[in-house]
């Protein structure tokens, strides 16, 4: 049986974690109470923004609504500033974040959104990339290597063809028995997850698999490195796995940006599978999703219509950072109503609306398991919601149609941001 990621380390002194010296191993959490903070740190040239050559297919996911949340930020975060990105999944807005030069914090509690964020956003390309190329590059030669893996996941359920399965589980193996420093772990378990998406046979998610072999998934399993960055000129970028609202108290950000989930489809359910090959703990499963038992118990309150409310308003309640830009889907549990009043008590509000075209798992699904069609796919687009909130006027891109949610005169000063 592996490993997980490893534990969290204690706290640090806040020299050492924003000193010169790359960060230590996997994530650095404050304790409660412990006065520690993010340090500030001059904000990096303005990089273009990285090609994404390939992060996961991910529900949720902010590629097309990339730039508006990118320029939003930017009304915000000028020199020296932090960005915390509390609900990070694919890592796809805090790699980005880093690539624009921006000292990130990058966080989810997930097994493999965690490994995403350690080996996108925290390893930098100038300590990892050389080796972690070598490293790879001899992966890719290792024999194929069927067990549980393959025989679970590609014999049993059908989420990749057993040829490729059989080849990923030797990586796999091979990189348990390396067992490498955390960032440089993390380097190529993102790489061997990247590889797995190319060739899977879903739909972008994991609550099932395709009835017939998807094309991609007849393609070789192929090993390739991550899109590393270099470390931003404002100092070293932080992954952590945490549960974000305990979380929030604990650090400080110029700007926090939270993607929480926000309606009753849990990211584990979902993507059960990289969890496991993260964790390489060969988990007990259940059903013809062969999905970890702990799918049935392990859900978060943002995927409870009763729940989700409170929880919100701790995290808000909590956060210490000047500005949150809080992305939200209209079909979420909580209206937009609902939304401005937990965010308005922190000062300037104000709501961009971004019609988008759905995620492509959402207009499948309607065949049952003879193919007959029982059902009509949904609308073919939808709407987010971008929420700024600051405690001072912002300058948002004018070309947007920002409107304010509740007209203020003056910042409420009701509590310290900070």
């Amino acid at each position: 049986m592996g490993k997980p990621l490893p534990s969290p380390n204690p706290i640090r002194p806040r020299a050492e974690l924003w000193g010169g010296d790359p960060p230590g191993p996997s994530s650095i959490v404050p304790a409660p109470g412990s006065g520690w903070t993010l340090a500030r740190g001059c904000r990096g040239s303005s990089a273009p923004l990285a090609g994404h050559k390939h992060l996961l297919k991910y529900l949720g996911s902010k590629r097309a609504l990339l730039g508006q949340v990118l320029r939003t930020v930017g009304a915000a975060a000028g020199e020296g500033a932090v960005v915390a990105d509390l609900f990070s999944g694919s890592a796809r807005v805090a790699h980005a974040l880093k690539a624009a030069g921006w000292r990130v914090v990058a966080n989810d509690h997930l097994a493999f959104a965690h490994a995403l964020a350690l080996g996108t956003v925290q390893a930098d390309a100038e300590r990892w990339s050389v080796q972690a190329r070598t490293i790879l590059a001899k992966l890719s030669h290792l024999p194929p290597s069927p067990g549980w893996f393959t025989a679970t996941y590609a014999e049993g359920a059908r989420y990749l063809h057993p040829a490729n399965a059989a080849r990923l589980e030797a990586v796999r193996d091979a990189i348990e028995r390396l067992d490498p420093e955390p960032e440089l772990r993390a380097v190529l378990l993102t790489a061997l997850l990247q590889a797995a998406d190319r060739v899977d046979s879903t739909a972008g998610h994991q609550m099932a698999f395709m009835r017939e072999w998807a094309p991609r998934a007849l393609k070789p399993l192929e090993l390739r490195l991550p899109e590393l960055l270099p470390r931003p000129a404002a100092g070293p970028c932080l992954a952590l796995a945490q549960d974000a609202v305990e979380l929030a108290a604990s650090i400080e950000c110029d700007v926090a940006y939270l993607d929480p989930p926000y309606d009753q489809h849990a990211y584990l359910s979902n993507y059960h599978l990289w969890e496991t090959l993260v964790r390489w703990d060969r988990p007990e499963t259940y059903g013809r999703a062969a999905k970890r038992v702990e799918c049935r118990t392990r859900r978060s309150a943002f995927n409870n219509r009763r729940e989700i409310g409170p929880a919100l308003a701790r995290l808000v309640g909590a956060l210490r950072a000047r500005t949150l830009v809080v992305s939200f889907g209209a079909e979420g549990f909580l209206q937009r109503a609902e939304l401005e009043r937990v965010l308005a008590a922190r000062g300037f509000l104000r709501v961009l609306e971004i019609p988008h075209r759905r995620y492509a798992g959402t207009r499948l699904g309607i065949h049952n398991g003879r193919g007959e069609r029982v059902g009509t796919p949904g609308a073919d687009t939808t709407t987010e919601r971008l929420y700024v909130v600051s405690d001072r006027r912002l300058d948002l891109p004018a070309d947007q149609p920002w409107a304010d949610a509740v007209p203020r005169e003056e910042p409420c000063h009701g509590r310290d941001p900070h």
